[in-house]
């Protein structure tokens, strides 16, 4: 039996709701959940209850997912159970949708395969790195709730980790908390680190990226320093002569790190008595596992104001991965790049630039559990041509990320005798979304029933789905706002 017109999904859309209203104890939502949608279409609910019963009370013990995590607030583990849920039946949804296309369909298996979350020291680097660059973009995503808003944390992560190498046991365990290396309890951690770099800049992923100090001469360098981050990592700290000169040695480093993508990454000189200077680039384009086709300019909707036309990329029967979250009042999907890279995007229901509640939520385990659970579909797709570049000095923010105390008191001892300050933090980042790919969309699938039209604000993220590591982070309120 399918589903077919409105009254079925009216039935699947009620049925659906007493999970949620409570109606149903925990044991029958957890097998609503779990059951193939061919035979929850088949049996409807109150009789599949007795089918799952009848397996044995055994089974019943067994959870959907194995879920580890740490959020803030006193009910961030309960919240996120939640959200996992309505994700998970958004997911049967989405069977049933894919089910009015096809003549037949067989049963999927019941169990979802156990699986641990970060259990490599790949994957517990990946989300440290990730846990800083979320902490990061929402404190300077605060700074601006109207604007648009990028970073690439693992660039900051490498160059305040080769910092971190040139300061006291307590100012590197300060630089460490902020970091979210205190969870790693890794003795290999910059080793870990370094292969976690060399992995996310692999040919095919679209990422390069530069990470470098550079010092006031004046400090009388202490050159140890300079030759334990250049054995670790391969860059070599840099001193500085002072004046024009040093704008265009950074411009052109940067420059050739990038393959020429990040230009002029100075426009003005460092700060007079600069000290310490921590400089960090990223130019991402990836290519999709399966290409798009370019459209003509499309409205993009603001917020309070009226719409632009923007380049977009649309393409009709797109597979791709997708839930709906109510409690961030958004909908989530997940899009494939080559080389194990993926794209997640957050669309909130309305039109808003007000992402605050979103920015909040995100974790290394929320995105983790999101790319387990998030149910595969195929769409009419539409998402915005981006191409842009964004500059901001990072520096204001660590305070937030709980840093005062060591910006007051560096104790970069290993670097100089003499008081070292951080000066500045810049940061620039280069991305281009194109339509190309690698093959194109099944022409022998059935027509899509859903689309996915990205035209209003949204959040995004790049990652990398072999180590879990953020590569890039976005919000978009004004697309019409980014230039190169």
């Amino acid at each position: 039996m399918k589903l077919q017109g409105s009254k079925q999904w009216m039935k699947v859309l009620f049925e659906t709701s007493r999970v949620f209203k409570g109606s149903w104890s925990p044991e029958q939502r957890l097998y609503y959940l779990r059951v193939p949608a061919a035979l929850l279409a088949a049996t409807g609910p109150a009789p599949l209850w007795s089918y799952v019963h009848s397996q044995g009370r055994a089974s019943a013990e067994r959870k959907p997912l194995h879920i580890e995590s740490e959020r803030r607030g006193p009910s961030r583990a309960e919240e996120r159970m939640k959200r996992t849920t309505f994700l998970l039946v958004f997911g049967v949804l989405l069977s049933f949708c894919q089910a009015q296309s096809e003549t037949g369909g067989e049963e999927t298996g019941g169990d979802e395969e156990h699986v641990e979350l970060f259990t490599t020291p790949a994957t517990k680097m990946g989300a440290a790195a990730s846990d800083f660059g979320y902490n990061l973009f929402r404190a300077l995503a605060s700074r601006g709730a109207a604007t648009n808003v990028f970073l690439s944390p693992i660039s900051v992560s490498a160059v305040l980790t080769q910092l971190s190498m040139g300061g006291s046991e307590r100012a590197q365990r300060q630089l460490f908390r902020a970091l979210r290396y205190h969870t790693l309890q890794d003795p290999q951690l910059h080793n870990t680190l370094k292969d976690l770099l060399a992995a996310v800049k692999a040919p095919g992923k679209g990422l390069s990226t530069a990470a470098r100090i550079y010092l006031a001469r004046r400090l009388r360098l202490k050159q140890d320093f300079f030759g334990l981050v250049e054995q670790q990592y391969t860059i070599r700290p840099k001193a500085l002569q002072g004046g024009s000169k040093d704008v265009k040695e950074i411009n052109d480093w940067v420059s050739q790190q990038t393959g020429s993508k990040v230009q002029r990454f100075l426009t003005k000189p460092l700060p007079r008595n600069a000290g310490v200077n921590a400089v960090s680039a990223s130019y991402f384009k990836g290519k999709w596992t399966t290409r798009f086709s370019q459209s003509p300019s499309e409205n993009f909707q603001l917020d309070g104001k009226a719409p632009v036309r923007i380049p977009m990329m649309q393409q009709e029967n797109y597979p791709i991965k997708m839930g709906v979250d109510s409690d961030l009042s958004c909908t989530i999907a997940q899009f494939q790049m080559q080389d194990d890279v993926s794209m997640f995007v957050f669309l909130p229901d309305d039109v808003t630039s007000n992402m605050t509640l979103l920015e909040e939520s995100l974790t290394a385990e929320f995105v983790q559990d999101l790319s387990m659970t998030l149910h595969p579909a195929r769409v009419t797709l539409t998402l915005p041509a981006l191409k842009f570049s964004y500059a901001t000095d990072l520096l204001p923010l660590l305070s937030d990320l709980g840093l005062s105390e060591w910006l007051a008191d560096t104790e970069l001892e290993k670097i100089s005798a003499q008081p070292v300050k951080l000066s500045s933090m810049n940061h620039k980042v280069v991305m281009e979304m194109a339509p190309e790919g690698n093959q194109y969309p099944s022409s022998t699938s059935p027509p899509s029933h859903l689309s996915y039209r990205v035209d209003r604000p949204f959040l995004y993220l790049i990652r990398d789905e072999a180590s879990g590591a953020l590569l890039f982070i976005g919000r978009v309120v004004n697309p019409k706002d980014l230039r190169i």
